[in-house]
């Protein structure tokens, strides 16, 4: 096993329902008065005026649930996602949920002095919340490193991963995903990669080749 292990979550940690249902259902009711709520804060202002510049136009909260229904990975559309999550978590109104194989995968990667980071699309913010309000408690401890499309990239092009990498101090990783052109950017960049084709999940059934591919973590 590498000195890092870098992991997805949407698809690879937990199932993509978690996310295009639940999170995503808890999120679009909540953005409009968000920002109507919070738009002073310089945070919101700012993805406000990334929105206006991306959708060519001033009704933010149309292309918010435009790019919502077509599942975009919009950057500022995260940011105000994970604002909202982190509030429905600490609230109480959500809860984080994993396959049954990744909790005692990764205590045991942790205990066996593996350092564990986790790269997803959602925003920092949001993947901290996820990870601290979960069915088995706060498991942040076990993570070293959070990155998302802000602090490192896209998650499909190989500079993503080197940019980890000069953040990691490391070229000895190994990044697990769902996604196979995830994984091609990941190997482009000299990481070891390793597909997981979960039962159900959008990707489930995917040509991981040239990757190893497990089913669940161990």
């Amino acid at each position: 096993m590498s000195k890092w292990v870098v992991l997805d979550i949407e698809g690879t940690l937990s199932a993509t329902d978690q996310v295009l249902v639940v999170l995503y259902d808890y999120a679009r009711p909540r953005l409009g008065p968000w920002i109507e709520q919070h738009g002073d804060d310089p945070v919101v202002a700012d993805a406000v005026r990334q929105i206006k510049e991306l959708s060519g136009h001033d009704d933010v909260v149309k292309a918010l649930h435009d790019w919502m229904d077509a599942d975009q990975k919009v950057t500022p559309l995260k940011t105000l996602q994970g604002l909202i999550w982190q509030q429905g978590y600490a609230q109480g109104d959500l809860v984080a949920e994993f396959f049954p194989d990744v909790v005692p995968a990764i205590r045991k990667w942790h205990g066996d002095g593996i350092k564990l980071a986790i790269f997803s699309s959602g925003s920092v913010a949001g993947q901290i919340a996820f990870f601290q309000h979960t069915t088995d408690g706060d498991l942040t401890p076990l993570l070293e490193h959070h990155f998302d499309t802000v602090n490192a990239g896209p998650k499909r092009e190989a500079a993503s991963y080197h940019k980890i990498a000069e953040t990691l101090q490391s070229d000895d990783i190994t990044f697990y995903s769902d996604v196979p052109a995830e994984l091609h950017a990941a190997q482009e960049a000299g990481w070891k990669t390793v597909g997981v084709a979960r039962a159900g999940e959008p990707y489930g059934n995917a040509d991981f080749t040239p990757h190893p591919t497990v089913w669940e973590l161990s």
